[in-house]
């Protein structure tokens, strides 16, 4: 369904989708849509509606349906582009969020993907319908994670192995969690594995089980986490943690497809896909001997790379506004707003702990709010102290160069130095002595304020380049 009052939206969203195959119904207002759905809402399954509208403005219709259908997506497409939209938007359940103009690909993308999961939560089972709980999709209509969730989609049939790159906190076990719901494995366990917890011996003991009296402890036999994932997905966080003998091990299993139990000598046949993940460089733990070049080309048959938050902080508002209602409705709080001043404090910020971070936040402040609005964000629990205060944009706001409730001048100028060493690195291509030239200054200055300041080489998206410093 198509609620927009434009004609010449309607009518271009309409061919546009027809032409992909969807059957269309259209609404010119929020009112029209409600009486439409009342009437042939059994054939609905996603909703694409304007913001600003007579009679029914976007975002009540929102909540209508909302209420009407809880699993239905809606996507929220709008020319009246602010963070508070988007906010609101996302608060209230909305599937995503889209500025006018927009790219035709991207509508494209975002309804087969809110048509794929629709379909998904309709047929799987009751049992996998509570097994996935929590578990929501990716978010973002940033350019660089729409790549992501591209290839996340053409390689979840396969049974490829995937090894996921990026920084901490980016979200690299909901990718893996995204492929192993959309593949055929989907009604078998998924099964997480934190490498870097565990010692060598006991990560063999967990990885592969052992036998009765394989070692001291070992009073009967144990199974190990390639059993318990049999059929579905292994999922091996941290991977490059492992000790060079464990390596061994792993390749063995990728190359033999069975598991030899500590203790034991018979040999197990697994039907196990893995997925594996790393926020460090393998290319620099081969080179320093810590991990077998072998495992890598065996590990990396399908590399995805996550861009860090800072990258597409176009997705900042979204990811708000699911936090907002994830956590409100999890606390029992009644939250509707999120001041304009908490809204530049989170969209100035660098988020050096990513996604993970900025829910972390949101988390706090639904906990800590005494209101129904959000009205300052405070980022003194973070651990990077020269972010802890509210830092603001430098551009001019309705005019004026410093908005009525002032700037943060010391995290204004931060923050301002980091943009010009990002970009410094970009164009010299991650070689700090060039990036140090660009900027008048020496190349042990600009390691100190590269460390000081945590300012990496931003990857893109599908390359196996090197993050940088």
């Amino acid at each position: 369904m198509i609620v927009d009052d434009e004609a010449s939206m309607r009518d271009l969203l309409s061919l546009l989708l027809e032409a992909e195959g969807y059957e269309t119904v259209l609404a010119t207002n929020g009112r029209e849509a409600t009486e439409l759905f009342e009437r042939e809402g059994d054939r609905v399954d996603l909703v694409i509606q304007d913001l600003k509208m007579p009679e029914m403005n976007g975002m009540d219709l929102l909540a209508w349906l909302r209420k009407k259908a809880e699993d239905l997506p809606v996507i929220v497409i709008t020319a009246f582009s602010t963070w508070d939209n988007a906010v609101d938007a996302m608060r209230l359940g909305a599937y995503d969020y889209i500025r006018k103009p927009f790219d035709t690909d991207l509508i494209r993308s975002v309804v087969a993907r809110a048509i794929e999961k629709r379909t998904f939560i309709r047929t799987c089972s009751k049992a996998l319908k509570e097994e996935l709980g929590g578990w929501s999709e990716m978010i973002g209509t940033n350019a660089l994670m729409q790549e992501v969730m591209e290839l996340v989609k053409r390689i979840a049939p396969t049974d490829s192995t995937v090894l996921v790159r990026g920084e901490s906190g980016t979200g690299k076990e909901l990718v893996a969690r995204a492929i192993h719901y959309r593949s055929h494995r989907r009604d078998k366990p998924f099964v997480a594995v934190n490498c870097s917890a565990f010692t060598e011996s006991l990560l063999e003991s967990e990885l592969f089980g052992h036998v009765r009296g394989a070692f001291t402890g070992a009073v009967q036999d144990k199974e190990g986490f390639f059993q318990a994932a049999d059929g579905g997905t292994l999922f091996l966080d941290e991977v490059a943690d492992m000790t060079l003998t464990t390596q061994v091990k792993i390749l063995r299993v990728l190359e033999e497809r069975k598991i030899n139990p500590v203790g034991s000598t018979e040999l197990k046949p697994i039907d196990v896909r893995i997925i594996t993940a790393t926020n460090k460089s393998i290319e620099d733990e081969i080179v320093a001997k810590r991990f077998r070049e072998d495992l890598f080309y065996r590990l990396n048959v399908i590399p995805i790379v996550l861009p860090p938050l800072r990258a597409r902080k176009d997705d900042v508002p979204l990811l708000t506004g699911h936090f907002l209602a994830k956590y409100s409705d999890r606390l029992g709080k009644s939250i509707t707003r999120i001041s304009d001043r908490a809204l530049r404090t989170l969209n100035a910020y660098d988020w050096p702990g990513n996604v993970r971070e900025l829910e972390n936040i949101i988390q706090r402040h639904v906990a800590l709010c005494q209101g129904d609005e959000i009205t300052t964000i405070s980022l003194g629990s973070t651990l990077h102290a020269e972010n802890r205060e509210l830092p603001v944009g430098s551009e001019p706001v309705d005019g004026r160069l410093i908005p009525e409730d002032g700037v943060e001048m010391e995290t204004l100028l931060i923050n301002l130095e980091k943009k010009y060493l990002r970009e410094a690195i970009r164009i010299s291509e991650g070689n700090l002595t060039n990036a140090a030239k660009l900027l008048g200054m020496s190349y042990r200055s600009m390691r100190y304020r590269v460390k000081k300041l945590q300012v990496r080489e931003q990857p893109r998206v599908g390359t196996q380049e090197h993050q940088g410093t």
